[in-house]
């Protein structure tokens, strides 16, 4: 009988217990905020996928997105703190350091420069290299890169820096200015702005031509997650977490776009289905890096790193040291 109420006394000991574990409250999610660096597009749909299906959750973090107002801008709101993560490039990384900051890019996403000039293609006219390019107008953000880039491309490339003409123009109105051909020529951004001005054209009956930087010797990184080493300091699991949630966001993605489409244009109302369907196709090409074949995704080449270093050095003067090793970590997607 004595042993009979020892081992009830355990199991309701036991039951107990497991009752007051079960009351506890969960551990709480860590919060992230990412700044998207524009507004939702097919370059950076990776993290909205995650959130839909529920990646961060699993990873213990608890995610949310705002729009942002260029890569500049949001590198440094990352750096003051107002962001954990970034859209963000590696010029904008390096202008931030340069000026103090700590900012690293984590992973790639655009593991070649996404950026092109593009054209409509008109009966006689012919753009086939950058040679082609002489004398026409080129309209750009008042902010953009393409200011510092495009001199340096073409001086790269045996040009002088004043093969083409560079005009600042407010970027609300750079498409209608580039379609009514008060501009020859309009900065596009595969995975962004390349397949809204398309279908664009394709509404006025033209045809839009693209030239690719990276065609003729721009050996850059494009844009990829941009956080702070202090963020990396403090919490280096926080951000390995993030990485790993994101990357099976992209991968999702790259195998079922047509699905991604539905998930993302759930979160975002008015988003154009077809023009959101080839940014992600876009990106997924861009994510394919032949020298990071067996790597993991958003693996970044010291080498290429170097190169991308030393041309913003040279278009952005940059004065201040910083080395590719200051810009960049491969440490949360290895």
């Amino acid at each position: 009988m004595k042993r009979a109420h020892r081992f009830i006394r355990r199991a309701v000991t036991t039951s107990l217990a497991l009752a007051m574990l079960a009351a506890q409250p969960a551990r709480a999610a860590d919060a992230v905020r990412f700044n998207l660096a524009w507004l939702p597009q097919g370059s950076t749909s990776g993290v909205l996928i995650a959130i839909a299906k529920g990646y961060y959750t699993e990873a213990g973090l608890d995610v949310s997105v705002t729009r942002g107002y260029g890569g500049q801008r949001t590198v440094n709101e990352v750096d003051q703190g107002l962001f954990e993560f970034g859209y963000g490039d590696p010029i904008s990384v390096m202008l931030n350091r340069a000026q103090g900051g700590k900012t690293v890019m984590v992973g790639a996403i655009n593991t070649r420069w996404p950026g092109a000039l593009c054209y409509v293609d008109k009966p006689g006219r012919k753009i086939k290299t950058i040679a082609d390019l002489k004398g026409m107008v080129i309209g750009g953000g008042a902010a953009s890169p393409l200011h510092n880039v495009i001199p340096a491309w073409l001086q790269a490339n045996g040009l002088p820096a004043d093969y083409v003409k560079l005009l600042r123009l407010d970027p609300a109105v750079i498409n209608t200015a580039f379609l009514d051909g008060s501009i020859d020529l309009a900065e596009c951004w595969e995975g962004a702005n390349k397949p809204v001005l398309e279908k664009m054209a394709q509404k006025n009956d033209m045809k839009i031509g693209v030239l690719r930087y990276r065609d003729f010797n721009l050996n850059l990184y494009g844009n990829g997650i941009v956080t702070s080493e202090k963020l990396i300091a403090a919490k280096p699991e926080v951000v390995r977490r993030f990485m790993q949630a994101t990357y099976r966001g992209y991968e999702f993605q790259s195998k079922n776009p047509q699905e991604a489409v539905a998930l993302v244009a759930t979160q975002q109302k008015l988003i154009d289905r077809t023009v959101l369907r080839q940014q992600i196709e876009e990106t997924t090409v861009l994510m394919q890096a032949p020298e990071a074949a067996g790597k993991k995704p958003g693996w970044m080449q010291e080498e290429r790193m170097q190169s991308t270093v030393d041309f913003v050095h040279k278009a952005f003067n940059v004065t201040t040291s910083v080395k590719p090793s200051d810009i960049y970590t491969n440490r949360f997607v290895d």
